[in-house]
């Protein structure tokens, strides 16, 4: 009761203090309340009371109070409030709903003391200058990190990490960032996150705090949408401080692995609510993607025209382009080709596009030399692409991710661990992860680790059931255990995605391969996957099995390849 009532006065005080204030220099606030599992960590709380709190005061009205039912039905009739039932809420990252109410009270019962209704200082306010525009692609401005060790000569840190982390999220092509001497001005001053959106002319702003003790450093992120004062995303960093510029680096990457994502899903589903009549060519951009999400084959065509209006709109903006070709790429990796020839031949248009145009583009580079080198078997010219991708923005985790994949085709089993771990480091809530975890899964059956395997594999299908390529990984991965009954039930979900794939075994399944004799399993492995990995990944399955050289087993291969399919023959090797 103490602390609704706290509340109220709080918000009451505020609307006093604010009655003499413009719209721009009043400062308003939302409070949520809820009672739950609290966790005292040093000077730090946290648990679901205070996770269940912080989402339930986005639902609150500015100068509001929302409270949970567990509140409400401790104070209900108690105090000079009324109460109106919102109804249950499905909040972000809680996993049941929260019946929530809206506290009402009225003025005349709440009165504070004279000192409290005194207007709050503004002279460490910027002035309100005409209110900027919005940039044509995602802005953010990132404040400075307070320094919350108590000492004043850690101030440099704080710098240096929110320093940090402008620098890298600048390498991020398609997201407008505010410099640094920008941002700088607001340090050591309160400021609504509303009133730097205005000012700086960004719909999202990044705040956080520094806390050094002992040996160790805390870093605690929020993102805020400066429209509407929701939080995005939330999150803390613990480290060591044994090496200094090396944990300012590791956790520079981990808030900017964690923010990228998280600006282009809230970018995405702002598009989705504006007319269809009214997109540009970044929002059918940003549309593209998210059919590209649903992998369907339906929702790759949508994706498509999406990525090739956006060319149209503005020719001149790289990124759709490189879209494009990565669309062709995994439409062949779904098995939905209807003409390969056309398609490669697009993908080599779209990646000269990418070349002319977007030479500063990583995600366009990326995209389009992986569609090279995954498609058009030109490896050289992909690699290339792909390594210039990550030269220009080395937290891309899309980038990481299409090069591991190309890695594990090219049989750099150790290189693709490294770049598919770097990938899902920078990217943990990706809803692209399945991808990564997938050829993770190929990579260590290659290298002999059914266990690993099939533990990334099944992650992968829990993330997507109809993803190929995971199927294909844990049909081989089950195969190269011995477990055949196993493989032989994923064949029925296989076919149902793939009706016109032909079986190459001698028990007419691909998947009973069991009969099968090399070292680790890489042979069977190898053949059972074909239709991902191409007959180069085949390749370096069989020179890690037997150990022969490469252009003779090419060539060996490549002939017996093409007998086998102009005599739609079944495939046997004992």
């Amino acid at each position: 009761m103490d602390a609704l009532a706290a509340a109220i006065e709080f918000q009451q005080a505020m609307a006093e203090a604010n009655r003499d204030q413009s719209d721009d220099t009043a400062i308003v606030f939302r409070i949520g309340l809820h009672s739950g599992d609290l966790v005292v960590d040093g000077d730090d709380l946290y648990g679901d009371g205070v996770n269940v709190a912080a989402r339930l005061e986005a639902e609150a009205a500015p100068g509001g109070v929302v409270i949970s039912r567990t509140i409400h039905e401790s104070v209900a009739g108690r105090l000079k409030a009324t109460f109106e039932d919102i109804g249950s809420l499905t909040l972000k990252n809680i996993e049941r709903p929260i019946q929530a109410f809206g506290v009402r009270w009225e003025a005349v019962d709440w009165k504070v003391a004279a000192q409290a209704t005194a207007a709050p200082s503004t002279a460490a306010i910027p002035p309100a200058d005409a209110t900027l525009a919005l940039p044509d692609k995602p802005s953010i401005a990132v404040l400075p990190f307070q320094n919350m060790s108590g000492d004043p000569e850690q101030e440099y840190f704080a710098d240096g990490v929110t320093e940090d982390i402008i620098t890298e999220l600048s390498r991020f092509h398609d997201l407008f960032v505010i410099a640094r001497n920008s941002t700088f001005t607001y340090k050591g001053k309160a400021v609504d996150i509303k009133q730097v959106g205005r000012e700086l002319g960004v719909r999202y702003v990044l705040e956080g705090s520094v806390r050094k003790a002992g040996g160790k450093v805390r870093i605690t992120g929020q993102l805020i949408d400066s429209k509407t004062g929701a939080h995005l995303w939330a999150d803390r960093f613990d480290g060591s401080l044994d090496d200094i510029f090396a944990l300012q680096d590791q956790m520079t990457t981990s808030v900017v692995g964690a923010v990228a994502p998280t600006l282009d899903q809230a970018e995405i589903e702002r598009v989705k609510r504006k007319p269809v009549d009214s997109l540009d060519a970044y929002d059918c951009f940003l549309r593209g993607v998210a059919r590209t999400h649903e992998l369907t084959r339906q929702s790759y065509e949508e994706a498509l025209r999406l990525f090739y209006r956006a060319t149209d709109l503005d020719p001149g903006f790289a990124t759709p382009y490189g879209m494009v070709a990565r669309c062709y790429a995994y439409i062949r990796g779904q098995n939905w080709s209807v003409d390969k020839e056309l398609e490669a031949t697009e993908i080599r248009r779209m990646a000269a596009r990418v070349t002319a145009l977007g030479r500063d583009d990583a995600l366009a580079l990326s995209s389009a030399g992986f569609a090279v080198a995954r498609v058009c078997l030109e490896d050289d010219m992909g690699t290339a692409m792909m390594d210039q991708a990550l030269s220009i923005n080395q937290n891309l985790a899309v980038g990481w991710a299409n090069r591991g994949g190309i890695s594990a085709i090219l049989g750099q089993h150790n290189a693709a661990i490294e770049q598919l771990s770097r990938a899902l480091r920078l990217s943990p809530l990706d809803p692209e992860a399945y991808r990564s975890e997938a050829i993770m899964a190929f990579v260590h059956l290659f290298l002999g680790g059914n266990d690993e395997g099939l533990a990334w594999a099944m992650q992968a299908l829990a993330h997507r059931p109809d993803y190929m390529v995971a199927l294909w990984a844990a049909a081989g991965g089950y195969a190269a255990a011995g477990k055949v009954d196993e493989a032989r039930k994923l064949m029925p979900q296989i076919l149902r995605l793939h009706p016109a794939m032909r079986l190459w075994s001698s028990q007419c399944s691909a998947l009973a391969i069991s009969t099968m004799v090399a070292p680790s399993g890489c042979l069977s492995m190898a053949i059972s996957c074909d239709c991902l990995l191409s007959a180069r990944g085949v390749l370096a399955a069989l020179v890690a099995a037997f150990g022969l050289a490469a252009p003779l087993v090419r060539v060996t291969f490549l002939l017996a390849r093409a007998v086998v399919e102009a005599f739609d023959m079944t495939w046997t090797l004992r």
